[in-house]
């Protein structure tokens, strides 16, 4: 049920030196939310005044739509309060947008920047704690679980600090064993199978787990991939809210038309792609547009794409309905490739065959990301001629890009313009 929330925040905070700076970082945390609710300002006002939250909150959304994070390209631009307070108003933006996949790939994007961020964050804690300095503001594991509910739920797995819930265990005569792994963990069963999600694979199904007396063991990244969840769980309850229906709703709405142009271009144009995936039985990559033409010869040559570039390219290659291995292939990353490539470079540099096998591994985890909910990659459409051009990304434009508005259109009319398309695939054949 969609609901309507109350805009309009009481007022105390007045200063960046009463803003933790936890809060700018984990804005979806209880004690940043409560900071937000006694902000001297709400993000109604900050809206209507065009503050630096409102492009900071733009730019949150349109980064989690582009690249899958919300971190700025320009961090230092951004004092601490405003990065809190951005928050709140990339809420309101996506709630204006009211688009299932743009909410679901910003939840997503908070989840997984907030990830990383606990990654750092947690180490620095336990460096802290050695140096006994107090200087920078980090985070404790046990902090983070606390916050989602999980400190009652998860426990070290050391057999030489285990808690007093698992030598209770031992004094019931409990299977429960305990690990010598310093990265271990155990985990509740329930909590477990409330955060795993069951299209990440096999190995998270329980048959592939170590499960006894109602806990799962994980190591230390499945907890952290466990906590993510948790986060984005937290990031899409909730969304999207009303937010027109008053007065005061109204004008928000009108302060945010150039901002929700701008991201609704990104997210809404859907009808290139699902005419793509509707009747185009391979792919044929000479009638790529030139944009796409350079980020594969980029990507063949083993040249690092940016993240918006990235993402451009595979998600131009999910809109025609391409699976993995064909993704994999065209960009010569497939096994074969792959075996050849490091036969190569194996003379050059050893790090070659690892670097490659990561940037692979990237790529099935993006196609996967675009493809989910049930493989309605068009969701998911690729970037417009006009995001591509933004990011420079739009690369020795021909006749035909003057009359198109998006990749895929070029690729449409292309294809439609030859006699025997299916010529021009190369034996990339979806179908």
């Amino acid at each position: 049920m969609r609901r309507t929330v109350a805009l309009i925040p009481a007022c105390r905070v007045k200063s960046d030196n009463y803003v933790d700076s936890r809060h700018a970082r984990y804005p979806f945390f209880e004690a940043a939310q409560v900071a937000v609710r006694d902000a001297d300002v709400s993000p109604a006002s900050l809206i209507t005044a065009d503050a630096p939250a409102v492009d900071r909150g733009h730019e949150r959304v349109k980064r989690a739509l582009l690249s899958g994070t919300v971190n700025s390209e320009t961090p230092r631009r951004w004092s601490t309060r405003t990065e809190v307070l951005s928050y709140p108003i990339a809420r309101i933006l996506v709630s204006v947008i009211d688009v299932p996949a743009a909410i679901d790939k910003y939840a997503r994007a908070e989840a997984a920047t907030a990830r990383e961020r606990l990654q750092t964050d947690i180490t620095e804690y336990h460096d802290i704690n050695q140096l006994q300095s107090t200087q920078r503001q980090s985070i404790s594991f046990e902090a983070v679980l606390t916050e989602f509910g999980l400190d009652s739920s998860v426990y070290s797995a050391q057999s030489n600090e285990a808690p007093s819930v698992i030598e209770q265990r031992k004094e019931l005569d409990s299977t429960l064993i305990q690990h010598t792994d310093t990265d271990g963990y155990w985990i509740e069963l329930g909590a477990y199978l409330s955060l795993a999600d069951r299209e990440w694979g096999q190995s998270w199904r329980l048959t592939a787990r170590e499960v006894t007396d109602g806990m799962v063991y994980v190591d230390v990244s499945d907890i952290f991939t466990l906590i993510e969840s948790a986060i984005e769980d937290r990031v899409a309850a909730g969304l999207p809210f009303d937010v027109q229906g008053s007065d005061g709703g109204d004008v928000i709405v009108d302060a945010l038309t150039d901002a929700v142009s701008d991201l609704r271009e990104l997210v809404s144009d859907n009808s290139a792609a699902d005419r793509v995936g509707a009747g185009v039985d391979f792919v044929a990559p000479s009638q790529f547009p030139p944009c796409m033409q350079t980020l594969v010869d980029k990507a063949r040559s083993d040249e690092e794409l940016a993240n918006h570039a990235e993402f451009a390219l595979v998600s131009f290659l999910v809109a025609m309905d391409s699976d993995v291995e064909t993704i994999l292939t065209i960009l010569e990353y497939d096994q074969d490739n792959q075996d050849e490539k490091t036969d190569v470079a194996e003379s050059v540099h050893t790090d070659t065959e690892e670097t490659t096998t990561t940037t692979r591994e990237r790529i099935e985890t993006r196609v996967r990301y675009l493809n989910d909910r049930q493989g309605a990659g068009t969701q998911y459409p690729p970037p417009s001629c006009a995001t591509m051009q933004a990011y420079g990304d739009c690369t020795d434009p021909d006749e035909r890009c003057a009359e198109i508005t998006d990749p895929v259109s070029y690729y449409i009319e292309a294809i439609d313009a030859v006699d025997n398309p299916s010529e021009y695939a190369g034996g990339h054949t979806d179908r």
